[in-house]
C-alpha cells in the first residue's frame, strides 16, 4: 500500500490543465461509482484529477491506481485504503484489471469509498456477467471538439451553442467569434492535429503518436476485449485502410469483404468492433448483439486526424461528413437522408459541401440547410461548417 500511496502522490503533485473538457460539468459526482470511457489519448486521465480536486478531499484521502501497474485484486485496495480513512480511489485503465466488473460491484456492495475510473470505450458494459448498470453512472468522453481545441490554443474559454442557436443565429454567432480567432486558420490546425489534447505536448510528433495510439487500441484492447488474435487484428487494420478508400455514398459492403477477404458477418463484427474503441463511426445499421440489423448507410473515420494517418489519399467529402458528424453525435440523432446528406433529430435536413455547395439537391425540402466548408460567414440557410463544433 505504501507504494501506491507514493506513486498516488506523485499523480497528484502533476500540473493539472486549468482547461475542462466538456464532459467535466455534466458528471454527477453524488454517485458512489462513476465511469469515464473514451478512446486513449482523449484526456480520461487528467479529467480524473480534475474531478477528484474538484471534491476538495485532503491527499491522504484520494488514491490513485493504474490497473496494469497492481497485482492485487481492486476489491483488497479499496478495503485496505477505506481502513486507512481513505475516501476516493481512483482506477485508471480498468478494463486491465482482472474480473473488475465483479471488483466494482464487491466494492459497492462492501466498502464505504468512492471510486471514479476510467477505461477503454470499447469495455463491454451492457454485456458484462454482473450487472453495474444500477450500481454505477458511466460517461463517454469523445475526442476534441473544434471549440475545445481553439480555447485551449487561446488559453481562453469559447461558449458553446445549441443547433437551434446555430441553425437561428449562425451568422451573428459566427460574427462574433471573429473577433477572437480566425476561424478557416484555426480549422486547418485542427483539421492537422486538433483532436486530442496531447497535441499541446507537441505539434510535430503528433502523428507518431497518435499512429501509436491507434496500433495499442488495436493490439491491446481490442484484441484483449474481443479476444481477437494478432493475424485478426492485421486484417482490422487493413479494413481501416480500405474505408479510406472508400467514398461513404459509395459503400458498397460486399467489395470491401471481398478486398478484406472476410464474410460479411465477420465484417459487420469487425465494424461493431471499430465503433466500439471510437476508431470509426457509422451512420445506419443498427448493432444488436455485436450484429448488423441491416447494412451500414455510411462509414467514416472517428475524428479527422485519424485520415492523416490511416489514409494515402484523403477524401475531402469524407473529411467534412466526418467532422461534422463528431460533433453532432454526442448530442443529436443522425440518420442517412435520402435527400441531402443527413437527417438531423428527424427535423433538419443539411447537405455538406465545399463553398460553392449549391441548394440544388434541397432545394424544396422544409427546414434544410447547406453546410459550406472554407467559408467564414454564411447567410440564410447557408452556415459555415466549422461553426459546427461549438456544439460541445
Amino acid at each position: 500500500m505504501q507504494t501506491l500511496l507514493s506513486l498516488s502522490n506523485l499523480y497528484f503533485s502533476l500540473p493539472t490543465p486549468s482547461f475542462k473538457r466538456y464532459l467535466f460539468h455534466t458528471i454527477d459526482l453524488e454517485s458512489k461509482i462513476i465511469g469515464i470511457l473514451g478512446q486513449r489519448g482523449v484526456g480520461k486521465t487528467i479529467l480524473l484529477r480534475q474531478l477528484a480536486q474538484s471534491l476538495d478531499l485532503a491527499l491522504q484521502k484520494m488514491l490513485y491506481i493504474s490497473a496494469d501497474n497492481v497485482v492485487e485484486k481492486l476489491s483488497e485496495i479499496a478495503i485496505d485504503f477505506s481502513a486507512r480513512g481513505g475516501e476516493l480511489l481512483i482506477i485508471d485503465e480498468i478494463h486491465k484489471a482482472p474480473n473488475f466488473a465483479q471488483e466494482l460491484k464487491t466494492i459497492y456492495d462492501f466498502v464505504d469509498i468512492k471510486v471514479l475510473f476510467s477505461g477503454s470505450s470499447a469495455l463491454e458494459i451492457e454485456n458484462a456477467k454482473v450487472d453495474l448498470s444500477r450500481r454505477a453512472l458511466f460517461y463517454h468522453l469523445h475526442s476534441l471538439s473544434f471549440r475545445e481545441f481553439v480555447s485551449i490554443k487561446l488559453e481562453q474559454e469559447l461558449p458553446t451553442y445549441t443547433l437551434e442557436d446555430i441553425l437561428q443565429n449562425h451568422t451573428q454567432i459566427a460574427f462574433e467569434l471573429k473577433k477572437k480567432f480566425k476561424p478557416l486558420e484555426y480549422f486547418l490546425y485542427y483539421k492537422e492535429y486538433g483532436s486530442y489534447p496531447f497535441f499541446t505536448e507537441g505539434e510535430r510528433g503528433y502523428n507518431l503518436r497518435l499512429n501509436e495510439i491507434v496500433n495499442i487500441i488495436l493490439d491491446s484492447e481490442v484484441a484483449t476485449i474481443y479476444n481477437v488474435d494478432s493475424h485478426k487484428i492485421n486484417t482490422i487494420r487493413k479494413l481501416l485502410h480500405l474505408l479510406c478508400a472508400t467514398n461513404p455514398f459509395e459503400l458498397n459492403i460486399q467489395n470491401i469483404a471481398t478486398s478484406a477477404q472476410l464474410s460479411r458477418n465477420t465484417l459487420y463484427s469487425y465494424f461493431y468492433y471499430l465503433q466500439k474503441a471510437n476508431l470509426i463511426q457509422i451512420i445506419g445499421g443498427n448493432f444488436k448483439n455485436k450484429k448488423l440489423l441491416n447494412k451500414p448507410d455510411k462509414i467514416y473515420l472517428e475524428n479527422v486526424n485519424l485520415y492523416n494517418i490511416l489514409c494515402d489519399n484523403q477524401n475531402i467529402g469524407s473529411l467534412r461528413e466526418s467532422f461534422f458528424v463528431s460533433q453532432l453525435k454526442i448530442n443529436h440523432t443522425i440518420k442517412y437522408a435520402q435527400v441531402g446528406d443527413f437527417s438531423i433529430d428527424n427535423k433538419v435536413i443539411v447537405e455538406v459541401g465545399g463553398k460553392n455547395k449549391s441548394f440544388q439537391q434541397i432545394k424544396d425540402i422544409p427546414n434544410s440547410y447547406v453546410v459550406a466548408d472554407d467559408i467564414e460567414l454564411g447567410s440564410g440557410n447557408k452556415i459555415p461548417l466549422w461553426l459546427f463544433g461549438f456544439l460541445y
